[in-house]
């Protein structure tokens, strides 16, 4: 996948079916015009085995492989919105890098990303999906993204594509002083929070109900 056709789409995944899927952001309350401009350019498909690829601009999570998903449209806009309109974000944390989609986002808006992913064929995945796009303001790391990515903190914002029962001390702690952690939290109820650093204490937010795949402990190469 590295020609211009490719990147730009034809068929299912052309220009007219992004601003489709545009006017659904926006009947749904996505207002940010950076936000809407980034998701306008992505190319989603690109992030999709071929076989999926003509669904890529439909408002769905779709699997990625080793019981992952990449996000709904609409959850990656709302999460990045939260993130924009709260602050800077000259760095930014994710945790959960998958095939490399949300990455794609946040790198259009924030001067570096540092992206963490515990699956070892995910990670390499979406390092050659990002370099097809020519990204080159992102860092990688092969972890757990429980933990963060503390030598690289503190950061203005973390972003979590999986939902841990609880919120991690260690994502807490790795934000600066007014970061903005934007996180789902809990099991078969999900709610996504929006939770910002005042001092030592944290203003939390709920900002919808959710549904993503849990935040696992621990790494797999394979």
């Amino acid at each position: 996948m590295n020609s211009k056709k490719n990147l730009s789409g034809i068929g299912m995944t052309s220009q007219r079916t992004r601003e489709r899927l545009l006017g659904r952001l926006m009947d749904q309350g996505i207002s940010s015009m950076e936000v809407l401009d980034v998701i306008r350019s992505t190319p989603r498909h690109i992030f999709l085995d071929e076989a999926l690829s003509h669904r890529a601009y439909e408002d769905v999570a779709l699997p990625i492989g080793h019981n992952q998903t990449i996000s709904q449209p609409y959850v990656v806009a709302r999460m990045t919105e939260a993130i924009i309109k709260s602050g800077p974000v000259d760095k930014v944390l994710e945790i959960g890098t998958g095939c490399g989609y949300q990455t794609s986002v946040m790198a259009r808006l924030a001067k570096s990303v540092y992206t963490v992913e515990r699956i070892r064929p995910l990670l390499d995945r979406a390092k050659k999906n990002l370099k097809l796009i020519g990204l080159r303001n992102i860092e990688f790391k092969f972890g757990d993204g429980s933990n963060g990515w503390e030598e690289k903190g503190p950061f203005d914002a973390i972003i979590t594509t999986a939902a841990p029962q609880q919120i991690p001390e260690s994502l807490l702690r790795q934000l600066n002083e007014g970061g903005r952690l934007v996180i789902p939290v809990g099991g078969d109820q999900q709610e996504l929070h929006l939770i910002t650093r005042q001092g030592d204490k944290f203003k939390s937010e709920v900002l919808e109900a959710v549904r993503f795949v849990p935040l696992l402990v621990g790494q797999l190469q394979h």
